[in-house]
């Protein structure tokens, strides 16, 4: 069995209150921080590069229906075992910010069957959650 490498995404996101998105990635997530000029930061975002951009133009809110809930897209997120999706949904349960979707399990007892939760950052910016019992049946169909 070969090993793949997992290789870093970049994703550089708009904010409009860079301290405010700084505050809240860092109470939710386990993020680091890496360069930075007065109208961007770089986070580490799980071993990849996220970054927050000072804009006056947020992205555009749009939604797709996906068992049973109106998803928003755009949106980009992570994929974690269950015990680090229960971590980030408690630092959201004791947190100022609301579940965008609460938790659920999504495509229960189906190929792909997951955990999933939506949250938005202060700037619109939607993020999902996810956890497999198995990360091997995340492209399952």
């Amino acid at each position: 069995m070969s090993t793949k490498i997992m290789h870093p995404f970049h994703l550089a996101i708009p904010v409009n209150d860079l301290d405010m998105c700084v505050d809240f990635y860092k109470e939710i997530f386990p993020v680091s921080f890496g360069r930075s000029d007065s109208t961007w930061i770089d986070l580490n975002f799980y071993g990849h590069q996220l970054v927050l951009h000072l804009s006056n133009k947020l992205a555009e809110e749009n939604y797709n229906h996906v068992d049973g809930d109106d998803v928003p897209y755009p949106h980009f997120g992570i994929v974690l075992g269950i015990s680090d999706f229960l971590e980030i949904k408690h630092n959201i349960e004791k947190s100022d910010y609301d579940f965008f979707i609460k938790p659920k399990v999504r495509f229960e007892n189906m190929p792909g069957e997951q955990h999933t939760m939506f949250i938005k950052d202060p700037s619109n910016n939607f993020i999902e959650i996810k956890a497999f019992a198995d990360q091997n049946k995340l492209f399952e169909t």
